[in-house]
């Protein structure tokens, strides 16, 4: 029974917002304070310096007023000028913020790397992964997978008959190889393998960055978390991924829609994912492989499996000649005949474009100029890459598609400008039942790709923006960061493997504040609201990291 109870004159405790992590002395920097809709009082924010001496406030600053969003009124509180580095906070009336940094390494230590070294290796699937005396999760998996009956299963999974080469039940083998368990559950659905090594493929052709402090050994089934092996870790984990999908491509002669365990009693295990099954192939207990006739997803992986064969080329140049065969075989044998599928068919040709420079992706990029061009908001940010290719050439066509290209960009940035001033985060942000970290993640990497390309249309500021907003600059009461053990407060109660813990996994990212319709931002400290808490591959925590190293780099230029 619910009884509730109203007090008249109770007044909502203005929330200071700030990056948990803090500031660069060089970038822009914003608090936002979030109060209730009656409070008309107008008080100072004071900027204050914690050093040995003690706390000194170094500036004053007038709120600005934003204005309403969802119940709350947002005031702005701009400390762009307060350079020095050191330990801050700020307070407004008698709220404080949570103390942050203002320093030149504020991204370089201890914000990206995590989810290298602790995240991905831990999600790894059909590996053994030890952190020292601690066992993450035992080999597991090992009797990947018998082919799924037709029918409709949990989770989205729904197999149809003739899809398959196998008989229902039939061992499909070589399957058991690679993959990351996503995330909360330990399905291995293909948009979350191919997704994310797409990302990392991305991240690692942008910085570069050098990290080893993994030792993965895919012969032996031992990852080593804290132990170089020699080899860079990004790479290592674009290859993972790489090797459950082309592995499961040449097993099935086309594409899995993903690997799930096969009933209801497996599917909420939480723990260690070697319990799962029995590791002996072949019986009752084993997981099924589903495929399925998905044109649209089958060109999304062909477009990321492209990018992939870039990276791994002269890291597993066998893997890397895989990638590119299964890429241009998808592409050549499925149809675009709805804008569904269109749409990753030219992202398909712009990789593959972009991999091995051949006519025929070119010829077919140009001949779709007119679906570019009127969902650039879609497609810009990784047309861009071409776009900027085709802007050198001497052929008429490219030049015609560059100059319309460009300017139909300048059409959405006026768009894009005007979602960004809808909210005090600077991003667009319509906040849903889901926590709306995810989409503003993306939406900041790929606008990541627009600002370097066309620094002269698109500002930096949507990148910084975005990162904030993850790392504690979001509405609600928690001020959060939504990347678990990065800040002096995070999320490190998480839907994860090991949520019944009321535990995290360092480098996890979560879903974040969700609404509470009709206005109400919420998020909670508990395991199991998946909408507010659940980490997942394909996006989050890559998108996460490659803001941050994004936000290394446009600092240094």
């Amino acid at each position: 029974i619910i009884t509730p109870n109203v007090v008249a004159d109770w007044m909502y405790q203005p929330v200071i917002q700030t990056s948990q992590i803090g500031y660069h002395p060089a970038q822009d920097k914003e608090a936002v304070i979030e109060m209730d809709i009656r409070d008309n009082r107008k008080e100072t924010a004071q900027i204050i310096r914690i050093d040995a001496d003690g706390e000194k406030v170094v500036k004053n600053v007038t709120p600005a007023n934003w204005g309403k969003f969802l119940r709350y009124n947002y005031l702005k509180v701009d400390f762009t000028d307060v350079k020095e580095p050191g330990l801050y906070k700020i307070k407004y009336d008698t709220s404080v913020s949570p103390i942050f940094r203002i320093d030149n390494d504020v991204y370089a230590r201890g914000v990206w790397q995590p989810v290298l070294e602790y995240f991905l290796p831990v999600q790894m699937c059909h590996m053994r992964v030890n952190e020292k005396y601690r066992v993450w999760h035992d080999c597991c998996h090992m009797d990947d997978a018998r082919m799924a009956p037709a029918h409709n299963h949990i989770d989205g999974y729904d197999q149809k008959e003739g899809l398959s080469k196998f008989k229902s039940g039939e061992v499909v083998p070589g399957v058991n190889i690679g993959g990351w368990h996503d995330a909360g559950d330990f399905d291995l659905r293909i948009e979350s393998q191919a997704g994310e090594s797409y990302i990392l493929a991305l991240a690692y052709e942008a910085f570069h960055p050098n990290l080893d402090v993994t030792s993965i050994d895919q012969i032996n089934r031992v990852t080593e978390i804290h132990q170089p092996d020699g080899k860079n870790d990004l790479l290592q984990q674009v290859e993972n991924g790489a090797l459950t999908v082309v592995n499961g491509y040449l097993a099935l002669g086309r594409l899995y829609r993903g690997i799930i365990c096969n009933d209801l009693r497996q599917y909420v295990l939480l723990g260690d994912a070697a319990a799962m099954t029995d590791g002996k192939i072949g019986n009752e207990d084993d997981r099924w492989i589903f495929t399925e006739d998905n044109p649209g997803r089958e060109l999304s992986t062909a477009a990321q499996l492209a990018a992939v064969s870039r990276v791994l080329k002269g890291f597993n140049d066998t893997l890397s000649v895989h990638c590119l065969d299964i890429a241009r075989k998808v592409y050549a044998s499925t149809g675009s005949g709805n804008n569904r599928a269109l749409f990753p068919k030219v992202q398909a040709a712009v990789e593959l474009y972009l991999t091995t420079g051949e006519q025929p992706y070119m010829d077919f990029i140009l001949d779709n100029q007119e679906l570019i061009i009127k969902q650039i908001g879609r497609i810009g940010w990784y047309t861009a890459r071409v776009e900027k290719q085709f802007a050198q050439m001497k052929n008429k066509k490219a030049k015609a598609f560059s100059t319309a290209f460009r300017k139909a960009l300048t059409g959405y940035k006026q768009e894009l400008d005007k979602q960004v001033q809808e909210t005090p985060y600077g991003v667009p942000y319509r906040p849903n039942i889901w926590g709306a970290g995810w989409d503003i993640q993306r939406f900041g990497f790929q606008h990541y790709f627009l600002t370097t390309a066309y620094p002269e249309i698109f500002p930096k500021a949507p990148v910084f923006n975005a990162l904030n907003f993850i790392l504690g600059c979001h509405p609600g009461s928690n001020q959060a960061s939504f990347a678990s053990g990065v800040g002096a407060q995070s999320a490190t109660v998480g839907y994860g493997l090991n949520r019944a813990d009321w535990s995290y996994i360092p480098g996890g990212v979560i879903s974040g504040t969700a609404l509470i319709r009709p206005d109400f931002p919420e998020l909670l400290t508990f395991p199991f609201l998946w909408q507010q808490t659940e980490y997942v591959l394909g996006g989050g925590s890559s998108h996460y990291m490659f803001l941050v190293l994004a936000a290394e780099q446009l600092l240094k230029q």
